[in-house]
């Protein structure tokens, strides 16, 4: 009998306005805003991350590359030794390794500027056993036989030593290692912070609008279709916050490169080979996409939790 009274189950398109969740799911009023607001703030953190990331990464493979490909034969002084003869032997027994393109002796002058970062400028270091070095440049293919070079000039030329920056590349690798997995922890903590937020916003949404959920069950909707609304509704608020903090964080980023650009080092140092790549807004982009999937499943989750426990 109760069941003639009630009209037939009808198609979730059909459903009309309220079907669509214009009365279901709050509209853009004072608790939307805020929440878009909170994913924003939460974005615009998560974005700085993965932008860190993704640049500390890059920088640190290109410095990888260009180092992998460099050498260093320091020769020390020895009172005893003819030190220009050593340096002339040193490099001869460099140019005749296989593998190695170059070898460049740089001048005194040149040492002691390499030294000017630790020692400051306008030092008289003439006094000094300052030790000097031949610059290597190592070909791709064939690879040299450092090993083999470093055993000669441990012979021909005492007091001298090959470095192939191997241990300063280990670090490097261990640093950016590192850093990106503190980046990727962060994104991960903050997008955790972001489904928090919706799912505690969900919860009200569903709660206060109660009575029109139960009418819509009334006349056949699906759970699943009623928690789609809802997921809708929710997604497209987190993507809207996601593309809100994400440009202020690439903004952020743009007006740090410029002011490295503008600065009295002319763009030169740690923040000009950190500045923004497209690598790096794609990374941001990719947070607003994440918090809008993120929206959507949390919000599709609670509704659907929600609406078994209160069949």
């Amino acid at each position: 009998m109760t069941a003639s009274v009630l009209p037939p189950r009808p198609d979730e398109s059909e459903l009309g306005p309220i079907g669509r969740g214009l009365q279901i799911v709050p509209n853009d009023g004072g608790a939307g805003w805020t929440l878009v607001a909170v994913i924003a703030a939460l974005a615009f953190l998560a974005a700085l991350a993965a932008g860190a990331a993704v640049q500390v990464a890059s920088a640190a493979a290109t410095w990888r590359e260009a180092i992998s490909h460099e050498a260093t034969i320091q020769v020390k002084p020895d009172p005893g030794r003819d030190g220009e003869a050593d340096l002339a032997r040193a490099a001869e027994l460099a140019r005749e390794t296989p593998g190695i393109r170059t070898a460049r002796i740089l001048s005194r002058d040149d040492a002691e500027r390499l030294l000017e970062p630790w020692l400051g400028a306008g030092l008289d270091l003439s006094d000094l056993p300052v030790p000097r070095l031949i610059a290597l440049e190592l070909a791709r293919d064939p690879k040299p036989d450092l090993s083999r070079l470093a055993l000669r000039l441990k012979i021909d030329v005492p007091g001298s030593s090959l470095d192939d920056h191997s241990a300063w590349l280990s670090r490097l690798a261990a640093v950016t290692a590192g850093i990106v997995g503190f980046a990727i922890s962060a994104v991960i903590l903050v997008l955790g912070a972001s489904a928090g937020a919706i799912g505690f916003a969900t919860r009200g949404a569903v709660t206060g609008h109660r009575d029109v959920v139960e009418v819509l069950r009334l006349v056949g909707a699906r759970d699943g279709f009623v928690a789609w609304l809802f997921a809708k509704r929710f997604a497209r608020l987190g993507l809207l916050g996601g593309l809100i903090g994400s440009a202020a964080a690439a903004a952020a980023l743009l007006g740090l490169a410029l002011l490295s650009d503008n600065g009295a080092s002319g763009g030169t140092g740690l923040i000009a080979a950190l500045a923004p790549s497209p690598w790096t807004f794609a990374a941001m982009a990719a947070i607003a996409v994440a918090d809008a999937a993120v929206a959507g499943a949390v919000a599709w989750t609670a509704v659907k939790r929600f609406l078994k426990v209160h069949r």
